[in-house]
């Protein structure tokens, strides 16, 4: 529950309020155990958790990395930042990586909606990995999150309402052994924070009833808040058929900002100080909510 640490007024809450100075980082730890040597890179993650916390059934947030399935790693600056304060918030949070595309998914949505589906089924893994460990690591395996940027906010979406023959057909892959084997597989998880990602079929929400907050940038031209070409629906559309279908969630709207929360995005550049002040407001945003509609539930 997001209650405050002791009885004094204006405490902070844990889940909501930086309550924890400092954070555990324990780096390469693998989700995929067993992998051969050239994929073991991909399956990776690094763990923050709250120095000091003694408490054994916490929520864990799965945070991905963006890079348009072709670059980044758990190292970027966007969620290394998210998983230091939500683990002093107290949560537990693991950084994945996921496999990249060797083709260039930017210049062909063919490519990107391919390098989607074999994302999802590495994030579905990493679910699987930290439910099996979860008295290992001190997590509640029923409040397991999915979030991530860009990229990886569509990886976090896609995983919890898409089946996997619903992915594997929007992607042309129909062939896949993990669609065959398993054709209705989706995360089931508690949550998914989506920043600025999208999704390729805002029909797959009638799938599952998980709580979702979006945040994006009013001027977002690589991943438009509003669906524009090709099968992509950003956060705007998402919210207004989530509310339609009443799923619970929120939708916050930096005004004037790009990708990224850029004023102007460059894919080269992580962003400076204002960038990385409004991603903490994100963080903060999203703090909130999970609070509200899914901590407390």
């Amino acid at each position: 529950m997001c209650l405050a640490l002791t009885s004094q007024a204006q405490t902070p809450h844990r889940y909501k309020d930086l309550v924890f100075p400092n954070v555990v980082i324990t780096k390469d730890n693998s989700y995929k155990p067993g992998v051969p040597k050239d994929e073991r890179k991909a399956h990776l993650f690094d763990l923050y958790t709250p120095d000091g916390d003694k408490a054994k059934m916490r929520p864990l947030i799965i945070w991905m990395h963006g890079g348009g399935f072709k670059f980044g790693s758990k190292s970027a600056k966007g969620v290394t930042l998210w998983s230091k304060t939500f683990a002093q918030r107290g949560y537990v949070c693991a950084n994945i990586n996921y496999s990249l595309s060797k083709k260039n998914p930017l210049l062909h949505f063919d490519v990107l909606m391919q390098s989607s589906y074999y994302a999802v089924q590495d994030v579905k893994a990493a679910v699987r990995y930290f439910r099996e460990h979860a008295e290992q690591y001190g997590i509640n395996p029923d409040k397991i999150i999915l979030a991530g940027n860009s990229a990886g906010g569509m990886i976090a979406l896609q995983a919890a309402f898409s089946s996997n023959k619903e992915l594997a057909d929007m992607a042309k892959i129909p062939n896949d052994s993990t669609a065959v084997a398993n054709p209705g597989n989706r995360a089931k998880v508690a949550a998914v924070i989506n920043l600025w990602g999208a999704m390729y079929n805002l029909d797959w929400l009638k799938n599952a009833n998980t709580p979702i907050v979006s945040i994006l940038g009013s001027n977002d031209s690589l991943v438009p808040p509003r669906h524009k070409s090709a099968p992509l629906y950003g956060g705007e559309d998402i919210h207004d058929k989530a509310d339609a279908l009443g799923i619970p969630n929120k939708l916050k709207v930096f005004e004037g900002y790009s990708h990224e929360l850029q004023k102007h995005f460059d894919p080269f550049f992580e962003g400076g100080k204002g960038t990385q002040e409004r991603w903490l407001q994100a963080g903060q945003f999203a703090a909130d909510f999970l609070c509200s509609s899914v901590i407390n539930k």
